[in-house]
């Protein structure tokens, strides 16, 4: 691991990529990057207009983040030189995902590099049984849960919970990959094969019959200030979010503070430092249940770049770096964000924004992937409004005229 003396560094190896300028000017401070996808790209849009730098450390070459840097790093997360290298070349590591081992993040922190959100969060909340488990024992609401190794695990949580139940691997698990809907016991072999196979731990979880969803960014800053975003309600279909409505219609004053204040505590039982998004339950009596967080920038969020004072990626730098947070206001009273979800496979037209660039308020983005999967986020569209049904629809008309 690189220390304080420079002359223990490792030889630069050959997945290491800077900039020819890197050895002959002033170094800028530079925030690394554990991953290099959309969020990190994002991340690395917003740290240039602070005056910052970012280090893209990601296991595969040709990322969208990496595309935009000097500084970027190709390789195992844990190989010792690769990671030597990136604590080298970063002032301040933080990361896009939480598929990061904690062990790798505590590695970092080890020889003096700071780390947010730290390796002890992470470590908490990678897991989606002690994320659970650290909320519940912090008094917030939750559904009932528990771990399960077999199948035989399952039909004893059903004989408590009922039918249907929710079936979700521990780990790794993102964009509904990680989750199964079990409605009968003629389901659970094919769904616990399925989720067994992705290699994690498993666990369960009573079936939540929820008027609908609801996420907010949560931003705590290295003083533990904190900040809180509109609570928005997210559209999901098969377990991935469709639609972001900002603020949540018909969503009470006194409902949209219990949500926005179970979410804070949230944060707080897991000493966060960054952003955070957290995803809710509204039930049909008004009660509010923690569904989730996910310990980084977040989907949900997205709408914030064009439609808050402060974008989740700002706060998120300013939050690590110690700054002051910025305001977390809309800039119109209705905001909608649409993802943009492939429909096919194959590549990315060159031209796939054109006709949609002809609708007027819009405000596309897209990832840079170069290929096309089916339900694959390959970018998201956002339209400020007076309403919300103004920004929907021209929301909406937009992102069907994305070619992807």
């Amino acid at each position: 691991m690189v220390g304080a003396n420079k002359t223990l560094r490792p030889p630069m190896p050959p997945f290491l990529h800077i900039g020819q300028s890197a050895a002959i000017m002033p170094p800028m401070l530079r925030i690394g990057i554990f991953g290099g996808g959309q969020l990190a790209q994002m991340l690395t849009q917003a740290a240039l207009g602070l005056g910052l730098e970012t280090v893209i450390f990601e296991r595969t070459p040709d990322s969208p983040a990496g595309r935009l840097v000097k500084h970027e790093i190709v390789g195992p997360w844990d190989d010792p030189v690769a990671l030597a290298h990136f604590a080298d070349y970063s002032h301040l590591v933080t990361l896009e995902n939480e598929f990061v081992d904690a062990h790798v993040l505590a590695q970092l922190e080890a020889v003096g590099k700071p780390v947010f959100p730290t390796a002890a969060t992470v470590g908490l909340v990678q897991d989606k049984f002690t994320q659970k488990q650290r909320i519940a024992a912090a008094g917030l609401a939750v559904p009932p849960f528990r771990a399960v190794a077999t199948p035989a695990e399952v039909l004893a949580a059903a004989a408590e919970f009922g039918w249907p139940l929710m079936l979700k691997a521990r780990r790794n698990g993102y964009d509904g990959y990680g989750n199964a809907t079990v409605r009968s016991p003629q389901e659970l072999d094919a769904a616990w094969q399925r989720l067994a196979a992705r290699g994690s731990p498993l666990m369960v979880e009573a079936w939540v019959e929820f008027r609908r969803e609801l996420a907010l960014m949560v931003v705590r800053g290295r003083d533990a200030t904190l900040a809180a975003y509109p609570v928005v309600e997210t559209v999901q279909r098969e377990h991935v979010c469709h639609t972001v409505l900002a603020p949540a219609p018909l969503l009470s004053p006194p409902a949209a503070e219990a949500a926005t204040a179970l979410a804070c505590s949230a944060i707080e039982a897991i000493a966060g430092v960054g952003v955070f998004g957290v995803e809710l339950f509204e039930l049909a009596d008004g009660r509010i249940l923690f569904n989730e967080l996910a310990p980084r920038p977040h989907n949900s969020g997205h709408y914030t770049i064009e439609g808050c004072v402060t974008s989740q990626f700002e706060n998120h730098l300013r939050a690590i770096l110690g700054w002051p947070l910025g305001a977390t206001d809309l800039r119109a009273p209705a905001v909608v964000m649409v993802n943009l979800l492939g429909q096919r496979h194959g590549p990315v037209p060159p031209d796939a924004l054109h006709a949609a660039l002809a609708i007027p308020g819009v405000h596309i983005h897209l990832y840079g992937k170069r290929e096309v999967r089916p339900g694959r986020k390959m970018g998201h569209v956002t339209a400020l409004g007076q309403t919300l049904a103004e920004a929907k629809d021209v929301a909406q008309r937009a992102a069907a005229l994305v070619e992807v």
